[in-house]
């Protein structure tokens, strides 16, 4: 029974290793769905469970493991930056200055904690293992290493005499520091008692708003004043963004309107358009009317066509000459369930379901052009993801010097390709890079990450824990992580959300962010249908990991 033996006990085993992984992942995804007080901690149990495993012994190869955990956090930022590239930007436009202004708050209030217990402790513990337990209370790597560099080079100096086990702080706040996070949101939730379903509808409100959403009205030609117009005239008459779908003639005759489709007393139009316009297109057409268009016999259908071609992504609707080439009609696009005006400027990208108008022959001729395959989504681009990762690594890896400073800055292995999947999200299709991927291949990469990043750290850290929080200071380590987790998140998110009214959900996303914690933002997007928390968190994620590292070097620097 040695393969037994080597399989189970053998660290250098890749099989070990693998087999060690995969028993973490599922145990601790399977306990996550179990619900304590009604709560469920989803994936961050895969931490807790790998924790256990290493106290125990079970180990991995050290290089792999490390490995794991790196790629593990790269697909999981990569694939959230892709999910929130889009909205990205309109969002920071919307509010991303308040959020970051509250990130900030949130990064010095967890320095000012840090620093007063430090004081406090009157010589209990360096700061050194203070920054350690800073960075773990607030879930940031980045900081610990970069904090672990500063203090070799200042040992490399001739400053210390011995470079203090900055980690060992860190081990002990990080575990309490993820149910910290999660445990402030829920703590406000029940503070101000927010409805989850009042705050979905919200968001749903706000981002319709925000979007000209499609909406169909039949007018019927009452001013005189466009009587004997051409269409491409009445257009420029009208400052509005609409689509005439269909035109009834007064002899009962429907056609599909051209430019120079003359507009007549009584005929009627069926317009899609935004729901604000209304109005006004009535005081300048004329009355609304009820019209069933389906069941009208004529040769003019509506139908859906998908988007696959690749050689279409990024072109604009105006440029495929629908009604010169193809007499039709383009009246909205679908684009990831959401409906959006068929203007002739908007972008295509590939996924979009484009509705046209017209005669079978036609719309099946623009069909067999655009693709309209379902098959072609279901296969991955394999190119636009790894393109992004190698691009996002070598920004990562790119020093950033700050005067003062005796060593330079990186955003890492997690925000470079989270700054490059948010670029190439919202600008791929310029490049010619396909950024479509089903949801449930999205969902499918960022659990894998998730996963992977959280049993690695758990493993790691597991062997030392119990040593480390039970021995000495070590629970005292632990009380004061989670001092500088809780305190900050309470104070900030009880002003965002009772001074700034921030919806819930872009709430947690902005905890999760300003503590560029995974595992938290895991947890949020399990509370809501909506990309809210997800856009929150990439919104403040940036200028908070810059904070993160800068705060970590300085305070080893002043205090060292």
């Amino acid at each position: 029974m040695t393969w037994i033996e080597n399989l189970l006990f053998t660290p250098s085993s890749v099989a070990h290793t693998v087999l060690l992984y995969a028993f973490v992942i599922a145990a601790g995804v399977y306990l996550g769905k179990m619900k304590i007080f009604g709560i469920s901690l989803g994936v961050t149990f895969v931490l807790f469970v790998g924790l256990l495993a290493g106290h125990f012994g079970f180990v991995g190869e050290a290089n792999i493991m490390h490995f794991m955990q790196e790629f593990g956090l790269i697909l999981f930022v990569y694939s959230i930056g892709l999910q929130v590239g889009p909205g990205f930007f309109s969002s920071f436009k919307k509010g991303g200055m308040t959020l970051n202004l509250l990130a900030t708050g949130i990064v010095l209030l967890n320095v000012a904690v840090a620093c007063t217990i430090y004081f406090l402790a009157n010589g209990r513990v360096e700061m050194p293992i203070m920054v350690g337990i800073l960075s773990g209370a607030v879930t940031n790597t980045p900081g610990l290493g970069a904090a672990q560099q500063t203090l070799a080079q200042l040992h490399f100096d001739g400053k210390l005499d011995v470079v203090p086990e900055i980690a060992s702080g860190y081990a002990a706040a990080y575990p309490l520091g993820v149910l910290g996070i999660i445990l402030s949101m829920l703590i406000i939730r029940a503070i101000f008692k927010v409805k989850l379903d009042k705050e979905s509808r919200q968001i749903e409100e706000e981002t319709a708003a925000s979007v000209l959403k499609p909406h169909l009205v039949t007018y019927k030609v009452e001013n005189q004043l466009i009587f004997g117009k051409p269409l491409d005239e009445l257009m420029k008459l009208i400052d509005r963004n609409f689509v005439i779908s269909r035109i009834k003639k007064s002899n009962n005759e429907v056609i599909i309107p051209q430019s120079s489709t003359i507009i007549e007393q009584g005929d009627l139009l069926l317009i899609v358009q935004s729901i604000q316009d209304e109005d006004a297109l009535k005081a300048f057409i004329g009355s609304t009317v009820e019209m069933d268009w389906e069941a009208i016999h004529a040769p003019v259908v509506s139908r859906r066509i998908l988007v696959t071609k690749s050689e279409f992504n990024g072109r604009t609707i105006g440029s495929l000459r629908l009604p010169m080439g193809y007499r039709l009609n383009a009246t909205r696009v679908n684009r990831a369930g959401v409906d959006l005006l068929a203007n002739p400027n908007l972008t295509l990208q590939m996924g979009d379901r484009l509705t046209v108008v017209g005669k079978l022959e036609d719309i099946n001729r623009l069909a067999e052009r655009l693709g309209n395959s379902m098959k072609r989504l279901n296969e991955p681009n394999m190119i636009t993801l790894f393109v992004g990762i190698f691009l996002g690594i070598i920004l990562g890896s790119i020093p950033l010097a700050i005067p003062g400073m005796s060593s330079s800055m990186k955003l890492g292995l997690a925000g470079g390709p989270l700054v490059v999947a948010i670029l190439i999200g919202r600008f791929g299709y310029k490049m010619k890079l396909v950024t479509y991927t089903s949801t449930s291949a999205s969902l499918m990469l960022r659990e894998i990450g998730i996963c992977l990043f959280l049993a690695s750290v758990g493993i790691s850290a597991g062997g030392t824990f119990a040593e480390t929080v039970f021995s000495g200071d070590g629970l005292l380590w632990v009380l004061w992580g989670f001092l500088i987790t809780i305190i900050p998140l309470l104070i900030i998110g009880s002003i965002a959300r009772g001074y700034y009214k921030i919806n819930y959900f872009t709430l947690i996303g902005l905890i999760a962010g300003s503590n560029t914690d995974p595992p938290a933002l895991a947890y949020a997007n399990k509370t809501t249908s909506t990309d809210a928390p997800a856009v929150a968190y990439s919104t403040v994620y940036p200028l908070t990991m810059f904070l993160r590292v800068l705060t970590a070097q300085l305070l080893i620097l002043l205090f060292c």
